[in-house]
């Protein structure tokens, strides 16, 4: 049976252990491992490893030894308990192994989980799981995380109590990351929060959050283009923090601005912008706004900065040759 995209992760948290069997596949190979973890955990508990009910095979395997499958699924356990025989990165070629193993499956047996790539509806494996009355396919796609999804990962954390936007923040967060990634802030900001009795705040999330230093630099040069020099100071702040180079930082800067003359020292022409299309439109208004004089003087800014910076005898701290200049280039809008 097909499990619909809706019921799917409240099914990986609590599956039905008298089911035959549960494929999950799709494109993501951290959004299906994170899934099968869940699942499989759920259906044996967190000793059954420890207890030999989980029996794993490579999905390349099978086909050198087919039988082996079905050997696990009827295999009888010294411990008493569900057990799981867990096919690993199934493709057509473990079909038939999977496939005798689901036909011959009986109350009591080890329930089947496999876990497969992206697969085409004409898949064998995968029209065998949601034809078959006794078990499911789940399909998985590159969607951000749902709601209840995030809701779960905030209990499985222990991070219950949410300041006022936390929420908000977090699925943002959830939009830009991948589930693994997104597990991992969730247990580093559950360590920061450990000692607090306090509700989780945008700031902790803030502190805890991966930094991305090549969006933060792309966020940082689109406040200079648009002249709004106020928020620079807490942008550079954040970003050397993190460990931001001021020798870098003009390399970007050049790119940027060099970017922008092209486009406006070339109307109508056809221009590479890099970014994406939100980026390449944000780029042409900037071009446009400052023409190409004034980015000709802002990129002369730049040259001189970056020379001072890589000369031996420059004694000014670096990233405040580097602010004063963004701040000269963002105040060109005013003029």
């Amino acid at each position: 049976m097909k499990l619909p995209p809706r019921e799917a992760s409240r099914y990986f948290a609590k599956p039905d252990p008298a089911k035959a069997g549960l494929l999950i596949f799709g494109k993501d190979a951290m959004r299906v491992a994170l899934k099968r973890q869940e699942a499989i955990a759920a259906l044996i508990g967190p000793n059954g490893e420890e207890e030999m009910r989980l029996t794993r095979i490579p999905g390349a395997d099978l086909r050198k030894d087919p039988a082996q499958l079905l050997d696990a699924v009827k295999a009888i356990s010294f411990f008493p308990g569900q057990r799981v025989a867990f096919v690993e990165d199934a493709n057509e070629t473990a079909a038939p192994a999977i496939l005798n193993a689901l036909t011959d499956w009986a109350q009591g047996d080890a329930q089947i989980v496999v876990t497969a790539g992206d697969l085409k509806p004409t898949s064998k494996l995968r029209k065998a799981f949601e034809a078959h009355p006794n078990a499911f396919a789940a399909a998985l796609y590159d969607d951000p995380m749902t709601r209840d999804e995030i809701e779960a990962e905030l209990a499985r954390s222990g991070l219950t109590r949410l300041a006022d936007g936390a929420m908000q923040d977090l699925t943002a967060l959830a939009r830009d990351l991948q589930p693994g990634d997104f597990r991992q802030t969730l247990e580093k900001l559950a360590l920061y929060k450990r000692s607090e009795d306090t509700p989780v705040t945008s700031a902790d999330i803030q502190a805890c959050a991966p930094a991305s230093t090549e969006a933060a630099l792309d966020d940082l040069l689109n406040v200079v283009a648009e002249g709004r020099d106020s928020e620079l100071d807490p942008m550079l702040k954040k970003m050397q923090a993190q460990g931001a180079n001021p020798v870098t930082l003009c390399i970007g800067a050049t790119r940027h601005f060099r970017t922008l003359y092209t486009i406006a020292a070339n109307p109508g022409g056809r221009v590479f912008i890099p970014g994406n299309f939100k980026q390449k439109e944000r780029s042409t208004r900037q071009a446009q706004t400052l023409g190409s004089e004034r980015l000709e003087r802002a990129l002369a800014h730049i040259t001189d900065t970056d020379l001072q910076l890589r000369s031996a005898g420059q004694n000014a701290p670096a990233m405040a040759l580097v602010e004063r200049m963004l701040i000269r280039i963002a105040r060109m809008n005013r003029r």
